[in-house]
C-alpha cells in the first residue's frame, strides 16, 4: 500500500467518524426514539445480538448458495459465448432483456413455480446474480488478446483445452469483477426477498423492526448485514490479488 493510498484510507476514517458523530448530535437534539443516534444503534445490537446474528446466517447462506450457483454455471457459460462469437450474439439480446428486468418484479411469477420457500428465494437472488457474472465474463473472453488464441492453434489446444488455459486466465479479471458485482446484488437482493417472502432472515426482521417501531434495532440490522457485506467484499479483494498477481503487478494499484 503506498503512501498515497494510507491518506486516502486516513481522511476516509475521519470523515466517517466525522458522519457519526454528526449523525449523533442531531439524533440527541431531536430526541426522538424515531431518529436513533449511532450510540442507540449500538446498543439496540447488542440487546438483539442472538436475533440478529441468526437472522444473518440465514440469509448469507441463502445469497451464497444462489451466488455459488450463478458463478458455476455462468462463468463457463460465458466463456462459451465470448469464444464462440456466433453463439454470443445469439445470447447477447436474451441476456440484455434478462437485465433490464428488476428482481422483485419476477417474485410472482417465481411464487406460481416455487412456491414461498428458500427455493423461491434462492431463485430470485441467482436470477439477479447470473447476469452479471454472464455479461462480464463474455466480454473478458471477447477480448482476449488474438496473440494467446494464435499460441493457443500453434500449440493445437483442443477448444475445451484452449477455454481453461487461456480463455479462463485471461478472463479472471472481468470474472472477479462480475463476482465482486454479484455478491453486493445477491446481498441486496436477499433481503428483499425476504422481506417479501420470508419469515426468517434480516429482511424479515428488519420489517418485524418497522413494523414494530423499533428503529435502533432496524438500524441495527442494517448495519450489521452491511459489514457482514464489507468483510466478504475485503475477502474477496485479498483472493483477488494473490490469484492475479501477475495482473496487479503491472497493472492497477
Amino acid at each position: 500500500m503506498t503512501l498515497g493510498n494510507v491518506r486516502i484510507n486516513v481522511w476516509g476514517t475521519v470523515l466517517l467518524l466525522g458522519i457519526g458523530a454528526g449523525w449523533q448530535a442531531l439524533a440527541e437534539s431531536y430526541g426522538s426514539p424515531v431518529f436513533p443516534g449511532p450510540i442507540q444503534v449500538a446498543k439496540a445490537i447488542v440487546e438483539n445480538r442472538d436475533a440478529i446474528a441468526g437472522s444473518i446466517g440465514i440469509t448469507l447462506r441463502r445469497a451464497l448458495m444462489a451466488f455459488g450457483a450463478a458463478a458455476v454455471t455462468m462463468v463457463p457459460f460465458g466463456i462459451l459465448c465470448g469464444r464462440l462469437r456466433w453463439f454470443g450474439r445469439i445470447v447477447d439480446p436474451f441476456v440484455e432483456f434478462l437485465i433490464t428486468v428488476p428482481p422483485p418484479a419476477v417474485i410472482p411469477l417465481v411464487m406460481l413455480f416455487a412456491g414461498v420457500g428458500d427455493e423461491a428465494k434462492i431463485a430470485v437472488i441467482f436470477y439477479a446474480c447470473a447476469p452479471l457474472i454472464l455479461v462480464n465474463t463474455m466480454e473478458g473472453a471477447r477480448n482476449t488478446p488474438p496473440m494467446l488464441e494464435q499460441v493457443a492453434r500453434s500449440l493445437r489446444f483442443s477448444r475445451l483445452k484452449a477455454m481453461a488455459q487461456v480463455s479462463l486466465p485471461a478472463t479472471m479479471p472481468a470474472i472477479i469483477t462480475g463476482i465482486r458485482l454479484a455478491i453486493a446484488t445477491s446481498l441486496l437482493v436477499s433481503v428483499t426477498s425476504e422481506m417479501l417472502l420470508a419469515t426468517d432472515g434480516i429482511g424479515t426482521f428488519l420489517q418485524r423492526s418497522q413494523e414494530s417501531f423499533e428503529f435502533a434495532a432496524g438500524l441495527g440490522a442494517i448495519a450489521t448485514i452491511s459489514i457482514a457485506g464489507l468483510c466478504i467484499n475485503l475477502i474477496i479483494k485479498f483472493a483477488e490479488r494473490r490469484i492475479l498477481f501477475w495482473y496487479y503487478r503491472d497493472g492497477p494499484t
